[in-house]
């Protein structure tokens, strides 16, 4: 999945120089606060989707960000990212999660014409806020 995510955000060093280990990894799948789904085509993987689940404090709820979402090239526009999106969909509704949410860059038309589709628009600033003093 990393590999599918590296090439569709043409972001190597993000997802291939630094992977993680084969501990961490088992540790990450096993934790109720990650998911990730995949689609295949044949023994290719075609598309992936990863995210969060974020229990809340103001309330007895979580909710679910969708953080990666690639499908690759060749077999786009074939409705692989809204099967993915729907069956986070099935388990978010299994698991009580109260929303999905997913942020869209300005220009990828694309991915805002799919979320536009599949749920309601707001406009939010996003801020990255490095850790330390």
């Amino acid at each position: 999945m990393l590999g599918l995510f590296s090439d569709a955000f043409d972001d190597p060093e993000s997802y291939l120089h630094h992977q993680p280990s084969d501990a961490y990894l088992t540790r990450l799948l096993a934790s109720d606060t990650f998911m990730a789904v995949a689609a295949f085509a044949a023994d290719q993987m075609v598309g992936g989707l990863a995210g969060y689940v974020l229990p809340k404090f103001e309330q007895e709820r979580s909710e679910f960000y969708i953080y990666d979402l690639a499908v690759a090239e060749e077999f786009r526009r074939r409705g692989i990212a809204t099967a993915l999106i729907n069956t986070i969909r099935r388990i978010a509704q299994q698991r009580g999660i109260h929303v999905i949410y997913v942020q869209a860059d300005y220009g990828d038309d694309p991915a805002v014409a799919l979320y536009t589709k599949l749920g309601t628009r707001e406009d939010v600033m996003h801020y990255d806020i490095l850790p330390g003093a």
